[in-house]
């Protein structure tokens, strides 16, 4: 079945030794687990994102449409059957390469091959070979030589982000279609900064990528939900409404994680609290270094804001930094 297709083509766990781009190694380089600051729990960030992602649409709104719109989303978190289904499936792209990607003796040139096939793909690959994180000394032009660079970790999870893209970004509805592209982009820096900081946690780093792509898939459902129950032009954003709404899209996302049989790890640190374990911890620290990035970026966050200073120290803010739009 299709909901089981992260499982059987990202099933196999990388060698640890193969986790991140060489050129984000320096931005946690010093930062070792128990320095990294823990991520305060008091909501705020998660707030001011929201809000922006209401943005013009958000407004005052009756108690009982809030009302209307929770009780919907606390019965549907009870159904992640149903929940799924307001989301693409996940799409089955080339499968054959998927599979050679567990094979850790899978040869380059196999791979290129494989990766040939999909147009579409092989621009991604290039593209990404070419990206800052990988700093290659000269332009990187032909599939064989960004495969090589990518190495089958770094392609492992451009798959994942190429393959989940549409189930996050491609919505209709009012609602939906306005935050999807906002989700999108959140959804992989969450991932890109996971990726990056799961070694000094502990913690796996394709599982950490797939819990940032995964985790806003319970928003974006969240969303389809209000499109569908909800006629009115503005959409709640009350503090109440607005924790109320981001605690039920994460046990939504949690659920659809476990229905489409992601590991264990992955769907408990998208619930968080105690049982999300050392990716747990690293799920929440990148996801507040994703949504403080772009607020800054939109303009709704200074730098120096305090908001900014208690999530991101000395130690995070390489990663930060690493985060910026880039130049195309």
């Amino acid at each position: 079945m299709t909901k089981n297709w992260f499982a059987r083509w990202f099933g196999g766990a990388p060698r640890r030794g193969n986790s991140a781009p060489a050129s984000l190694a320096p931005a946690v380089e010093q930062a070792a687990p128990s320095a990294l600051p823990a991520t305060p729990g008091d909501g705020e960030v998660d707030l001011a994102f929201y809000r922006w992602l209401a943005g013009s649409a958000g407004g005052d709104a009756p108690p009982a449409t809030e009302r209307l719109i929770l009780d919907e989303l606390a019965r549907l978190a009870l159904a992640p059957d149903k929940a799924a289904e307001l989301v693409p499936r996940v799409p089955a792209v080339i499968p054959e390469l998927l599979r050679g990607l567990r094979d850790e003796n899978v040869a380059g040139a196999e791979l290129s091959r494989m990766v040939a096939q999909d147009l579409v793909l092989v621009a991604e690959v290039i593209r990404e070979a070419n990206s800052p994180y990988y700093r290659s000394t000269t332009p990187v032009r032909n599939i064989e030589g960004a495969v090589m660079l990518l190495g089958q970790n770094g392609l492992r999870m451009l798959l994942a982000r190429v393959a989940f893209r549409p189930v996050v970004s491609m919505q209709a509805g009012r609602f939906a279609k306005l935050v999807a592209p906002q989700v999108w982009s959140q959804s992989e820096k969450c991932a890109q900064a996971a990726g990056t900081l799961a070694p000094y946690y502990g913690a796996n780093p394709f599982e950490a990528y797939l819990a940032g792509l995964v985790q806003n898939v319970g928003l974006i459902v969240a969303f389809r939900l209000i499109d569908q129950v909800y006629c009115e032009d503005v959409l709640p954003r009350s503090n109440a409404f607005s924790a109320a709404l981001l605690g039920h899209a994460r046990t939504l996302a949690q659920g659809i994680a476990r229905q489409w049989e992601f590991p264990d790890t992955v769907a408990d640190a998208i619930g968080g609290g105690a049982g999300g374990g050392p990716l747990g911890s690293v799920l929440a620290a990148a996801d507040a270094l994703a949504k403080l990035r772009l607020l800054v970026d939109a303009g709704d966050l200074e730098i120096d804001d305090p908001l900014m200073l208690a999530h991101v120290g000395p130690r995070l803010r390489p990663i930060f930094d690493q985060l910026q739009p880039q130049e195309s």
